[in-house]
């Protein structure tokens, strides 16, 4: 038995600790970490809950406008307010930017590394990169020369003494498959995935005022008014129809070709029960006009989608440095750091547990494409046939890595297609329309309490606020990472990430690549080193994480 810690994983945000328990090539164990405590939550106390949503949306540098609309639509529900339609259409469009963009990054730039050596690109024949090329997807159009300025491209990295934002990865480990061609393949789509994000993000300039965090949004609807013009409108058209090419010539291809080569990952990073509050209103009704719908799946019966009602959400924090009570739900929660020390058996986590109706539930891509099509959603189920059919593959491959991984492509297709339909449904505002048609014009309470739900990119995301004398006495977050990386709950039920460690199996202990493999799937949003100690050959070692 050896403890394989990996602490911080890297390429993702925030700061990540994962200790396994290594048995006979597999992890028998694993315990989820995050070592830093931000404090959120008791910052907000006492300030105007109209504010929260400027502070709640710098939780975050890569989610940068879901916090902020969750946090608007906590008050709105307090208010009970019925937004303009021109600014549900623009919030379902922002929301939609940063979709596409979240996972576009996830993909190539945090995940593509686990499945990509890329010092073996590095003795590619540009030539027969140009066949593979063409393999993956027969409408793409590069050439030998293409390649071959790739190749010398990352050969520069390598002849200068490092691989700069490649270096302190696993190359060479015996988990890598790919052939030096595919390799320089998907690195030069890593490459091209950087310019299709810069576009990506431009939307959110257009109708968000910058990224990151948006400042358009405000209680009632968007600020947006004279200056929604028919060239800004076009504007943001012509970037969903590049981010909707981008997806189809490239994504969508590259995530259903690198699954093909790593079949085996059905077999590991398993899931069971699943959640989404669903996301984009296509009219005032909430949940039933939900584009993707709300709805929970217990013991993986996608055919049997549960409504999900949030009073049956509770957070334990037996395990978790905080004082109070062990389970409650979020409207009636407390924020009360308690640090004592590291113990994974005792408590190891500034992350709650999270349940719902009692059972640990895995948010985020793969939740939402399930319950999608447990539902019916034309689109979804499309796109997860075609994707199923290539593989050769059946329903029951989803709930795995390589199904989230997947997941995460399907719902940006489905999404930027939406996305062209409802960039065109957006209605100009002219000097003639009154000063804030885009707003909803309200008196605020001096006291309430409301929920914000949504769809964050890596999952279902709520915000719990009360507030009196129009000052906010406690407001709760529960984040998708939340859910998913959320340590042992106070029955010592391991969370979803833990849970879905075990059986993972590792080649080599001092380089765990495997296990970054199935945590990536999951995109944490938690920041370079790995520690592993070996209790049989009492050995530590320090090796670069990835």
């Amino acid at each position: 038995m050896a403890r394989v810690v990996l602490d911080p994983v890297t390429r993702i945000e925030g700061h990540l600790r994962i200790e396994t328990e290594v048995s006979n090539g597999k992890v028998a164990s694993a315990w989820s970490t995050s070592p830093l405590f931000r404090g959120i939550e008791p910052i907000l106390k006492d300030r105007d809950p109209r504010d929260a949503w400027m502070i709640t949306q710098r939780l975050c540098g890569v989610c940068t406008y879901v916090h902020g609309v969750t946090s608007i639509r906590s008050v709105e529900n307090s208010l009970q307010i019925t937004i303009p339609e021109n600014a549900r259409i623009i919030r379902n469009l922002l929301m939609g930017a940063q979709f596409i963009h979240d996972h576009l990054v996830n993909f190539y730039q945090l995940h593509l590394l686990d499945w990509v050596d890329v010092v073996s690109a590095l003795s590619a024949d540009p030539a027969k990169a140009v066949t593979v090329d063409n393999q993956i997807n027969s409408a793409r159009t590069r050439t030998t020369s293409y390649f071959t300025a790739i190749k010398q491209q990352l050969a520069a990295f390598a002849n200068s003494g490092q691989l700069g934002p490649f270096n302190n990865g696993y190359w060479g480990h015996p988990a890598y498959i790919l052939t030096p061609e595919e390799n320089l393949v998907f690195m030069a789509n890593y490459l091209e995935a950087l310019k299709a994000q810069k576009e990506v993000a431009h939307m959110h300039a257009i109708y968000g005022g910058k990224n990151p965090h948006p400042q358009t949004m405000i209680v009632g609807g968007i600020t947006l008014n004279k200056d929604l013009t028919s060239s800004r409108i076009t504007e943001f058209r012509n970037h969903v129809t590049a981010a909707q090419s981008f997806v189809n010539t490239y994504y969508l291809p590259d995530t259903t070709y690198l699954l093909g080569r790593y079949k085996d990952y059905v077999n590991y990073g398993p899931a069971e029960n699943l959640m989404s509050f669903g996301e984009f209103p296509l009219s005032s009704s909430e949940p039933s006009s939900l584009f993707f719908p709300r709805g929970a799946i217990f013991n993986r019966a996608t055919s049997s989608v549960q409504t999900v009602d949030v009073n049956n959400i509770s957070e334990h924090i037996t395990h978790s440095w905080y004082a109070g009570s062990s389970s409650r739900n979020p409207a009636q929660g407390e924020t009360v750091p308690n640090y004592s020390g590291l113990d994974t058996a005792g408590q190891y986590s500034w992350i709650k547990a999270p349940r719902y109706q009692g059972q640990p539930m895995e948010v985020g891509p793969l939740a939402r494409v399930m319950v999608n099509y447990g539902k019916g959603h034309a689109a979804t189920r499309t796109q997860v046939s075609a994707f199923l059919q290539k593989l050769g593959l059946s329903l029951p491959a989803m709930y795995s890595s390589l199904g989230r991984t997947a997941a995460r492509a399907i719902e940006t297709k489905v999404i930027a297609d939406a996305m062209v339909s409802w960039a065109g449904q957006v209605t100009a505002t002219t000097p003639s329309t009154s000063a804030m048609p885009n707003r909803k014009t309200f008196s605020m309470a001096s006291s309430g309490s409301g929920v914000g739900l949504n769809e964050a990119p890596r999952g279902a995301l709520g915000h719990w606020v009360n507030y009196s004398d129009q000052k906010i006495t406690n407001y709760q977050m529960v984040v998708p990472s939340t859910w998913n990386f959320g340590p042992r709950d106070g029955n010592n039920v391991p969370g979803p990430v833990e849970g879905s460690l075990t059986g993972v199996p590792v080649a080599d202990e001092a380089r765990p690549l495997e296990v970054l493999r199935v945590i990536h799937s999951f995109n944490p949003c938690i920041a370079c080193a790995v520690h592993v100690f070996d209790p049989n050959r009492k050995s530590t070692f320090e090796v670069s994480a990835q």
